[in-house]
């Protein structure tokens, strides 16, 4: 899956208007699904973390930037499917 979303970006402005934005939003849908599992496994990982304190805390924020991420992305993703 990831050669393929590669290959996509790659690929992205090559084809009629229809077919670009079809790829950008796959692309999209895909960077969406990669920082949902990234958020779920920082916070997996945080909540097995019992003797540091620091180390629980950046991968509470390394989940919290993927949040946002997601969100950002899910905007682009409604941006583009109003269009």
């Amino acid at each position: 899956m990831k050669k393929e979303v590669i290959l996509m970006c790659a690929n992205l402005f090559n084809g009629d208007k229809g077919e670009e934005k079809e790829k950008l939003e796959e692309v999209l849908e895909h960077s969406i699904e990669v920082e949902e599992d990234l958020m779920r496994t920082y916070l997996i990982a945080a909540e097995r973390v019992h003797d540091d304190d620091e180390l629980k805390e950046r991968l509470e924020n390394f989940a919290e930037g993927n949040a946002k991420r997601t969100k950002q992305l899910m905007d682009e993703l409604n941006e583009q499917n109003e269009k």
